[in-house]
């Protein structure tokens, strides 16, 4: 099983909609099989691993990360597939939260007599699937907010300098973080000031595309930007208020760029909104990268799942730009909380890893 939960983090990130799931088939106490869900959701991990094992699927044990889906979709159901491959048993680490699966691809195995082992690392499973199960249960995708700051908490100095507050490694950790979700999220502000390109350069992490979201209420994103410029590429998705420029929305749908329109706002869009549009066009995991604006919007709104935060060695002061700007805690009881999940040291940075409390 911990052979599957890697297969399936190599997944993340790409497989949208569905989750990443792993599956690695065993005979004899050798691996005779494995695979991982496909870009874009098909074909399912089950059906690649038993395609490599083969005719020694028969009387062998399959580990999956995720209860093998029961229904005719795309493809056919993974439980018929285990089944006529003569799969003798299959250890599961979680159960599927679809609706129209949720238990009965486990109850269609065992009426094949096909012997079950539930919840083996449960809990890591269930965060490869959170993002999946976030969409089912709230019709939102999971948002990781990632920041960079010194000690302090600062973002930039007081003249907006901010390359490079963190130094290599940690840039390349972030990179990684981008290739572990399905788009990543910023606000006009940052595109405006950094014109960045907001893709994951690490040769090979990843195949399939990684969607860019810009949140621009008033269309403000330059169409000679690097974001514009390569979205034939690279999809960009703009997220903006309604009674936008029609001009400037015909200017952006004919570079190519997938425009989203929300009700407003008094910070601009409606946030909660924008990430249920998100899940509808088939996104599960974002990264939110924006500056301190954006931060303070998704921490406002209960909307931060998951918090990953550069600190660099260095201190900048009270008059540099802070993480996220005031969002209205006035007591302790208000603030946002975070239960410790992970920390390394990158270079002389640290990156600490938080989920939601």
């Amino acid at each position: 099983m911990r052979a599957a939960v890697n297969l399936a983090r190599r997944g993340l990130g790409q497989t949208a909609p569905n989750p990443s799931v792993g599956c690695v088939i065993v005979k004899n106490g050798q691996v005779v099989g494995r695979g991982v869900t496909s870009a874009g959701g098909r074909p399912h991990a089950e059906v690649q691993a038993l395609a490599m094992a083969g005719g020694l699927a028969r009387g062998a044990t399959a580990y999956v990360t995720l209860e093998p889906c029961s229904f005719t979709g795309k493809s056919g159901p993974c439980t018929k597939a285990l089944t006529q491959a003569g799969i003798a048993r299959v250890v599961i680490g979680c159960t599927d939260p679809t609706p129209r699966v949720n238990g009965d691809g486990i109850t269609q195995l065992r009426a094949q007599g096909i012997e079950i082992v539930e919840n083996i690392l449960r809990e890591e499973c269930e965060e490869l699937l959170a993002g999946y199960a976030l969409t089912i249960a709230e019709g939102r995708p999971l948002i990781t907010l990632k920041l960079a700051s010194s000690l302090d908490g600062k973002i930039a100095t007081s003249k907006g300098e901010s390359q490079w507050i963190t130094g290599e490694p940690a840039r390349r950790a972030a990179h990684a973080l981008r290739g572990r979700h399905d788009a990543v999220l910023v606000g006009v502000g940052t595109v405006l000031a950094d014109d960045p390109e907001l893709t994951c350069r690490i040769e090979g992490f990843r195949t399939a595309p990684l969607v860019r979201i810009v949140i621009d209420s008033h269309l403000r994103t330059s169409l000679l930007s690097q974001l514009v410029r390569g979205a034939a590429k690279h999809p960009l998705w703009i997220l903006h208020r309604n009674g936008a420029d029609k001009l400037r929305i015909k200017a952006l749908e004919s570079a190519g760029v997938k425009l989203i329109e929300l009700p407003a706002a008094a910070a601009g869009v409606d946030l909660a909104a924008g990430l249920k549009a998100l899940a509808k066009n088939g996104l599960t995991r974002v990264l939110a990268e924006g500056g301190g604006t954006i931060a303070a919007g998704l921490l406002r709104a209960g909307l931060v799942d998951r918090l990953a935060w550069f600190h660099a060695p260095c201190v900048i002061g009270a008059d540099g730009w802070p993480a996220a700007q005031g969002f209205g805690v006035g007591t302790l009881a208000q603030m946002p909380r975070f239960l410790p999940l992970a920390q390394q040291r990158l270079g002389a940075d640290i990156l600490s890893e938080f989920k939601k409390a």
